[in-house]
């Protein structure tokens, strides 16, 4: 079974940074394209940025030249470093992948972003 553990989160003031950590197991990580997907009350979940297998990335241009994607194979884990956080990041964090067809996500981890 796939599991898919977020770490990282809490409260910053504005300005400041945060990295969130995904922590998988059951899967051959190495193969897997990974995302980071973040939601507010009261919207969709939207995806924040994502990374295949051989290292391409990619983001939402709100986050773009803030945030930072990364994978490490050996560890089997994925991550987001954000910088420059702004009220308009907060929101609960989930990491995903596509597994046999099916979407696996974590169960999330909030980051707030409040003087």
């Amino acid at each position: 079974q796939v599991h898919l553990v977020e770490r990282g989160g809490g409260l910053v003031q504005p300005g400041g940074s945060l990295t969130l950590s995904c922590a998988t197991s059951g899967i051959n990580f190495r193969l897997y394209p990974m995302n980071w997907y973040r939601q507010t009350p009261g919207k969709q979940r939207e995806l924040v940025a994502g990374i295949t297998s051989d290292h391409n990335t990619e983001y939402i241009d709100s986050v773009k030249d803030r945030f930072t994607i990364s994978r490490d194979n050996v560890r089997a884990t994925v991550y987001l470093r954000m910088n420059s956080l702004r009220p308009d990041d907060t929101a609960v964090y989930y990491c995903n992948t596509r597994y046999k067809g099916n979407q696996v996500w974590g169960r999330g981890t909030q980051v707030t972003v409040s003087a």
